[in-house]
Parts: structure tokens; sequence; C-alpha cells
């Protein structure tokens, strides 16, 4: 049912099944999240004790403006998320290339783990802004340094998942392939990467997280262009309804990589699964059962 079915149907019920059913609902539940909090948004800003928070008609004129190329930046908003797009995309790329063969030798040789576990470590918890000010002072301003901060912020992750899917791969099943005798390539192939799929998607979308911070602050800070830059071109302008404003369309495109591309990609991936949406019907009662009469416990041998 659609969420406008989901409405219309609700509008017909009574007030206190209404308000049930609209959380229970998942479309209509994030549908009212959004609607609540814009207008909290809205009540909240005139009792601030400062003009610099824009309220949400501001930020929505901005942000039209802003997609009719209407603007005062540099470069327009297309261009900008474009430009983003391309770096963030090649520094993806580059991080599981890298990440995905490291996970692997940490997750199959114990001697590799021992080796690059405390590189990872630190990786994880070295802040993305640090990397993006040591790229901007090593590679100065320009693409390189965004696409390495993209990288850097996003391979660690990617290989701690790997390694970790790789070891809870069933020992049963590479036991099974080294008695028939299965290569190491048909292994990893065919038990090992079915296996580590759940990983390698958390490693995606935890990579993808943290890349899109590194690249922004890449962009702020060691970049003349992109998203994250203009950004930088708002503050500087002082216009609060600016940074919000692509605040928001960082947002929305989170949103749609998550609920479009890795929904869908997700659910491909994984299609030989149940799913949990079905559910074994249950048998209707006939005038049959109706009359058998409740099971009476047997009676215990050798008493009469």
């Amino acid at each position: 049912m659609t969420t406008v079915g989901t409405f219309r149907t609700l509008a017909l019920s009574p007030p206190g099944r209404r308000v049930g059913s609209l959380l229970r609902h998942p479309r209509a539940a994030r549908v009212l999240s959004w609607v609540g909090f814009v207008a909290a948004w809205q009540l909240v800003v005139p009792f601030l004790p400062t003009d610099l928070v824009p309220t949400p008609s501001e930020v929505a004129v901005f942000m039209w403006n802003e997609l009719r190329m209407e603007t005062v930046a540099p470069h327009t908003v297309y261009e900008s998320f474009s430009l983003s797009f391309q770096r963030l995309g090649v520094g993806l790329f580059l991080a599981f290339a890298i990440g995905v063969p490291l996970g692997l030798l940490m997750g199959l040789r114990r001697w590799a783990d021992w080796f690059l576990h405390d590189f990872v470590v630190v990786g994880l918890a070295m802040p993305s802004l640090v990397w993006a000010l040591v790229a901007g002072m090593w590679f100065g301003f320009g693409d390189l340094a965004p696409v390495v901060t993209v990288t850097l912020a996003a391979v660690t992750f990617v290989v701690i998942n790997v390694a970790e899917g790789v070891r809870n791969v069933p020992k049963e099943l590479l036991d099974m392939s080294g008695a028939y005798g299965v290569s190491r390539y048909a292994t990893i192939r065919h038990v090992i990467f079915p296996s580590l799929m759940p990983f390698f998607f958390a490693a995606l979308r935890y990579g993808l997280a943290n890349a899109w911070k590194g690249l922004v602050l890449a962009e702020v800070w060691a970049s003349t262009e992109g998203a994250g830059w203009v950004i930088k071109f708002w503050y500087d302008a002082h216009r609060s309804q600016g940074i919000v404003g692509y605040a928001l369309f960082f947002i929305i495109v989170a949103i749609f990589i998550e609920r479009i591309v890795f929904g869908r990609l997700s659910r491909w991936v994984f299609r030989w699964r149940p799913s949990d949406d079905r559910r074994t019907p249950e048998p209707e009662a006939t005038d049959r059962d109706e009359a058998v009469p409740a099971a009476v416990p047997a009676a215990t041998p050798g008493r009469q």
C-alpha cells in the first residue's frame, strides 16, 4: 500500500487507531518524523537569542534558487556536486582496491593480522580533519588532496570489515573445500566472498559515511571548488541559509544513496534470503475443528 493510500485509510479510522497505525507504518513514520522536525525548527527559531539561524522557509527559498541556478556563488550546485561526486568515486574506488586485498590477507593469514592490526586501529581512530589538513599540506589545492583524504578516511573501515568477515566464514565450509581439493581462488570466489557480503555492505556504508566527511573537510581546507568549498563560501559571506541549505543537499544525497542505491543493491544481492514479510497463514477453523474437544492428558500407566 502506498503512503497516500495509508493516509486515506487512516482518515476513516478512529483517532486513537490512526495514531497507532501511523507510527507502525514505516513510510508514514518517516514522513511524520520530517514533518515534526520542520515544525519544531520553525517554532524554536523565534525564541533563539540570535538572528543567524534561518527559518525553514528561508532555507527552502535558498535551495530552490540554487536548483534554478540563480546563485551568486562561483559554481552552481550541479557543478559543485558533480565535482565532489567524481572525487568521492575515485577515492572510494582506491579505498576498496586497497582495503579488500588487505582485509582478505588479514583474515586468511595471522602474520598479516599481527603486522597490520595496529596501523588499522590508528586509521580508525584518526579524525578525518587530520587527513584533510595533512593532504592539503602535502598536495596543495586541487583534486589530489580531496581524493587522498577520501581514500585514507575510508580504507581502514574497508580493511577491518573485510577481515572480520573472512574470520566469520564457517570453518566447516573451509574444511570441506580443503578436503575436496578446491583451489584457493575457487575457495575465495565461491565460499569466502558469499559469506563476506554482509560485512562488505557494512564496509561500503561506513566507508561512504566517513568518505563524505573527509571530502567536505578536504574541500573546505584544501580546495577552491566543490560542494564543501561552497559551504565555506557561504560561511565567509555570512549567509547561514546557504550553509544549512547545502547541508540539507548533503542529507538528501545521503538518503538517496542509502534508500535507493544501497537498498536496491542489497535486496538484489541477498535475494536468495527469505523475506521477513512472508508470514505463514494461519489455518482457518472449520466446523469439524470447533466440534473437537480439548485434548485430555493421557492417564499414567499403572493407574486406574
